[in-house]
């Protein structure tokens, strides 16, 4: 155990935490040169395509210093802050962090919040600047940042490349040297902390765990504590870039178990594994359950997939413990479920491996948050509401309250003024104004979170050019004026498409979303009537033309009570086919209304 180090790599978006962990592998000769592709751990198509870490991986290697050899464990992080839930994760199973920091851009929001995350488990934090082979690197005043913000000498500090390699030496040295080994007792019971599992259609599920104290053998009888499910331990072994089976893994190390489990509700990561013959005494405290911060509809556009639908969702909660869903139902849409995600980012990738891993085409209706409703008839009574189509009527209803969340924004001096007046048209009330550097500011916005759901991250990057950084916490529910928007379809309301929003913005956005649906609904044989209503208040309407064969091209002259007699005739037609006709809204529709600025 003396000679084992457990750390994971955390840091903002695009710091280079990959590439860094790829020369890692390379020094430690973990992996052969023909193997290397950049970001090796970086297995997904997805996140080679988008050049974003979504998944954690961990990886073991070794390393020689002073004649004596080292296991060292490396997990990766995303850097995204709608993955943060994984990085959550990878900490719980670590002593150390390399918190990497871009020599050209300083810290920005994720870092940040990623530190505080690993400073809560009180890990040794190893600062590391990259990236200092560019041209615009200023390592100097980059230092004076992670100066200020951990409280290190600036000696402490590692100067490295990812792209180049320069100072990686430095950095295996700096983990053996300053992280500290793991702790625990090879003679007390088993007790393993599940921090990871991933599904495999021909072996069932693989568990991935660190050993906190005891040890598991092949061939153990291993049960989850909080399931209380029992199971042979088929195999176990360590991650490489391949699985490698040993015979038995030991205190302090981080593997993974094989034992034929099919069912994905069985594995819940966070859960302790133990023996069945001598069992630990109590559960290990796992990390913070997941809050979902938005919440949308996935429904199969083929009705009779929804158990396919259903079994995909739970493989993909294998790979993915922060995603969450129920099932509902739509009177537009049929049979689908309620999701809850981390951020828009974060229903994207779901939505996209959905379509890749499991060829499931869906529909994801328009993203929104919780509420709470408190009725007239007993005020203390609080109702969750998840969907707009469960508010109550205006009549029961006493007030509404929504979530409101804490945004950091670390931006230029130069984009401050345009980065304000997007908060505050989002509603945000400005907190505070801190200037970081001479020309980095960071801003503390309170800002209800519905607002930031649909596009304020990517309005965010625009109007700062891609400098500001971006991180948010909740804080609570506060009163606020909200009404819901309705959007009928000749009379017919479409569920999917109704939205709970602030009363200032109602008709607004009604207006918009009605232009919107006139552009993008097929025409049909009759007219259609798209109307956005609060209550019964019509606040406004669009009307999309009907196609019209025209019946008085026969006529060749003659008396015009005879044109009029055919049209009158075509009228009473479409008249009767609006009364069986109904509309069908396309995929493209639903999507459309969550782009109405652009």
């Amino acid at each position: 155990m003396q000679h084992i180090r457990n750390f994971c790599i955390i840091a903002h978006i695009d710091h280079g935490k990959s590439t860094l962990a790829d020369r890692l592998l390379e020094k430690t000769q973990t992996i052969s040169m023909r193997d290397l592709q950049a970001q090796t751990l970086d297995d997904m198509d997805l996140e080679r395509e988008r050049g974003i870490t979504i998944k954690s991986h961990a990886i073991q290697m070794s390393f020689v210093k002073e004649e004596q050899p080292y296991v060292l464990n490396l997990i990766d992080t995303p850097g995204h802050v709608d993955f943060s839930y994984e990085v959550s994760r990878s900490i719980a199973a670590c002593e150390g962090a390399l918190l990497i920091v871009d020599a050209s851009q300083g810290i920005q929001a994720q870092t940040i919040s990623n530190l505080y995350l690993a400073l809560e488990h009180d890990l040794e934090i190893i600062p590391i600047l990259n990236k200092i082979d560019l041209p615009s690197a200023m390592p100097e005043e980059v230092k004076d940042q992670v100066v200020d913000l951990i409280g290190c000498d600036r000696d402490d500090i590692l100067l490295a490349s990812g792209k180049t390699g320069e100072g990686v030496d430095g950095i295996l040295d700096a983990i053996v040297e300053r992280i500290p080994h793991p702790v625990g007792d090879p003679h007390k019971p088993l007790q393993a902390l599940i921090f990871d599992s991933v599904f495999d259609s021909y072996r069932g599920i693989h568990a991935y765990f660190k050993v906190l104290n005891g040890e598991i053998k092949k061939g153990d009888k291993v049960k989850f504590v909080n399931t209380g499910k029992q199971y042979d331990a088929d195999e176990v072994g360590v991650l490489k870039l391949k699985k490698e089976p040993r015979s038995v893994i030991k205190t302090g190390d981080v593997g993974y178990i094989v034992s034929g489990i099919k069912s994905a509700r069985e594995v819940k990561v966070g859960d302790t594994l133990t023996t069945v013959s001598n069992p630990c005494q109590e559960a290990i405290k796992g990390f913070e359950n997941v809050k979902p911060m938005v919440f949308a509809g996935i429904y199969p556009v083929d009705t009779d997939e929804y158990e396919e639908l259903r079994e995909a969702m739970e493989k993909l909660q294998l790979n993915d413990a922060s995603l969450t869903f129920e099932p509902e139902s739509s009177a537009a849409l049929g049979f689908g479920f309620r999701c809850g995600f981390l951020g828009m980012l974060h229903m994207e990738i779901i939505q996209e491996r959905l379509e890749r891993e499991f060829n499931m085409t869906v529909i994801t209706t328009v993203p929104n948050v919780s509420y709470h409703a408190f009725l007239t008839k007993d005020p203390e009574e609080k109702v969750l509401i998840n969907n707009p189509s469960d508010l109550p009527e205006a009549t029961l209803l006493d007030h509404v309250e929504e979530p409101y969340i804490k945004a950091q924004i670390i931006t230029k001096s130069d984009y401050v003024g345009a980065v304000m007046n997007l908060c505050i048209e989002k509603r945000g009330e400005m907190q505070n104004q801190v200037y970081l550097t001479t020309d980095r500011v960071e801003l503390t916005f309170h800002i209800p979170l519905a607002e930031i759901v649909f596009d304020f991250y990517d309005r965010l990057k625009t109007i700062s050019r891609g400098y500001a950084s971006f991180d948010y916490y909740p804080i609570g529910y506060y009163t606020s004026s909200l009404v819901k928007l309705d959007l009928l379809l000749n009379g017919d309301q479409v569920d999917a498409l109704s939205a709970l929003i602030h009363k200032d913005k109602a008709y607004e956005l009604g207006k918009k979303i009605c232009l919107k649906l006139k552009e993008l609904l097929p025409r049909q044989q009759f007219d259609i009537a798209v109307q956005a209503a609060i209550g019964t208040k019509v606040i406004a309407r669009e009307t999309v033309k009907a196609l019209r064969k025209d019946v008085t091209a026969k006529c060749y002259g003659g008396d015009i009570s005879r044109k009029r007699k055919l049209l009158e005739k075509q009228k009473e037609g479409k008249k009767r086919m609006r009364q069986v006709g109904n509309v069908e809204v396309p995929q493209n529709a639903f999507l459309a209304v969550l782009k109405l600025d652009d």
